[in-house]
């Protein structure tokens, strides 16, 4: 009886403040249920694929490229308003194929955060990946590396990427073509991961390199 006292003193204390918390979850809640309705219809009418109870904080930017393929699992969370994830989002997610036979596939209780995933080849999510604000994976250069064609789309890099289970991308990781991110690893912020991490290793820098094993 007495914590019960205490509570209802505290939150006289700040009512200022629950009120706002109540307004902010209220304006969140509607921006959800608009912004998935929306998706779900822009995917379907655009081939892509959604799993069920998928949650849009958001409209993101989906773009699937002819004769290409877009899934996602169940239960994701998708954020692409900035006010949604208070670490800072600067962009909507993007979720895009960039050529024939390109393929994106998400997994199921993958979170992603102004999250950009462009697929030139084929680019893997497993289940329960976190993806901190403002991650891009890309398996693609996107230019040439040889100087004469850089301005062409001639002779440009792609090779699969695949993010295994349980990964954890921190704010802003970058992830190249060619990587492939072992199950339950985590990536910290600001990395750029350009080689394999293995399995169970919290991993760093730039380039990314492990650090210390989980």
């Amino acid at each position: 009886m007495i914590n019960i006292v205490k509570k209802l003193s505290d939150n006289r204390k700040d009512f200022r403040g629950i009120l706002f918390s109540k307004i902010r979850s209220i304006m969140e809640n509607y921006l959800r249920i608009y912004s998935t309705s929306i998706t779900y219809f822009k995917a379907r009418i655009m081939g892509i694929t959604i799993g069920q109870g998928c949650k849009f904080y958001g409209t993101p930017s989906l773009i699937r490229f002819h004769r290409s393929k877009i899934n996602m699992g169940n239960n994701c969370r998708f954020r692409s308003d900035r006010k949604t994830n208070l670490i800072g989002i600067n962009r909507k997610c993007i979720i895009s194929t960039l050529r024939v036979d390109a393929e994106i596939d998400i997994g199921n209780n993958v979170g992603l955060s102004g999250t950009v995933i462009s697929a030139a080849k084929k680019i893997r999510i497993g289940n329960d990946v976190l993806c901190g604000a403002n991650v891009t994976i890309t398996d693609t250069d996107w230019h040439p590396v040889d100087p004469l064609n850089r301005h062409s789309r001639v002779g440009i890099n792609s090779l699969p990427v695949n993010i295994n289970d349980n990964v954890w991308l921190g704010l802003n990781v970058v992830v190249l073509k060619g990587v492939t991110i072992g199950k339950n690893s985590i990536i910290g912020p600001n990395s750029v991961v350009i080689k394999d991490i293995p399995a169970n290793v919290i991993a760093a820098g730039n380039p990314c390199k492990v650090i210390k094993e989980l």
